[in-house]
């Protein structure tokens, strides 16, 4: 099985009519995800690519039983757009859109621990599982079906990482972007617990960003005997006090959160650190069978 996703993961697309969720809809039915609905008030009725469109995600759920939400709403709208499908029993809803208002997210996330629902975001690139389905933006073509899992605050920074592993042979189980914060709701740790349990993930690769305590955090969830090699790399080494790295969280504040004291962390805790992409391929070879 893959974390949060599978082949037998059905999805809603709210937002599906817009100009980035018509592409990128479009794109995951491509890849093979099953897309069973669409949400777009006043425009339902319609069909897009096949895919029934509706005027609300409750009348969606009732009538075709996705699993999880995938949101294209822009951020002033996301937290309604959020707050809907979490009352409508989805279990997972990714939201990728940026600038939406602190207190907003907030809001969806404090329904969201309430329902027992995950949010994947906001401003995530959304999760693949190579092989299997995606629910995102993620460039398909740099990632391919294997055993390591990879976590990351940045979409980018887990492009780059697939596009090595890929290119070195090794295969990834599932991909997970958190969001450029500064607050998230699925986090590494969520991330990490899914991924012990996952009989098709060997290894993990957590990449990390300056700000923020999540690397800190999940070094104290590794330290307590996690059972599979995880290797860590903190982008941001030379960034000053103050300085952001075009996350909303990630800038270092009152002397916290730089990417030294979360690299110090996550090797007391027991990852293998390195300082780039291009390190990964042979560490993992070295601790895991299945890379070989």
């Amino acid at each position: 099985m893959a974390i949060l996703i599978d082949r037998g993961t059905r999805a809603l697309v709210q937002g599906i009519t817009g100009k980035i969720g018509s592409f990128q809809t479009k794109l995951m039915i491509e890849y093979g995800t099953e897309i069973v609905a669409g949400v777009t008030p006043g425009k339902g009725g319609r069909v897009f690519n096949g895919v029934p469109v509706f005027d609300s995600v409750h009348e969606a759920v009732e009538e075709t039983k996705p699993t999880v939400a995938m949101s294209f709403v822009p951020g002033p709208y996301a937290c309604d757009a959020t707050m809907e499908a979490i009352d409508a029993g989805l279990r997972l809803v990714v939201v990728l859109a940026d600038a939406v208002p602190l207190w907003d997210t907030a809001k969806m996330l404090a329904l969201a621990q309430e329902h027992k629902t995950f949010v994947l975001g906001p401003e995530t690139s959304g999760l693949i599982s190579p092989g299997r389905s995606k629910l995102g933006l993620h460039p398909h073509g740099l990632f391919a079906e294997g055993h390591v899992g990879i976590v990351s605050r940045s979409g980018g920074l887990s492009y780059e990482t697939a596009k090595t592993l890929t290119e070195s042979g090794i295969g990834q189980s599932t991909v997970v972007g958190l969001g450029g914060g500064p607050m998230w709701g699925f986090t590494y740790r969520d991330a990490l617990e899914m991924f012990r349990k996952d009989d098709d993930t060997d290894a993990v690769v957590l990449l990390g960003e300056i700000g923020g305590y999540m690397e800190e955090d999940v070094s104290e969830y590794i330290g307590k005997g996690y059972p599979k090699p995880v290797v860590a790399l903190v982008v941001g080494r030379s960034a000053p006090p103050g300085q952001k790295m075009g996350h909303a969280g990630a800038i270092i504040q009152e002397g916290k959160g730089s990417a030294q004291d979360k690299l110090a962390a996550l090797r007391d805790g027991g990852a293998f650190v390195v300082k780039s992409p291009r390190e990964i391929p042979a560490l993992l070879r070295e601790q895991v069978k299945s890379c070989h």
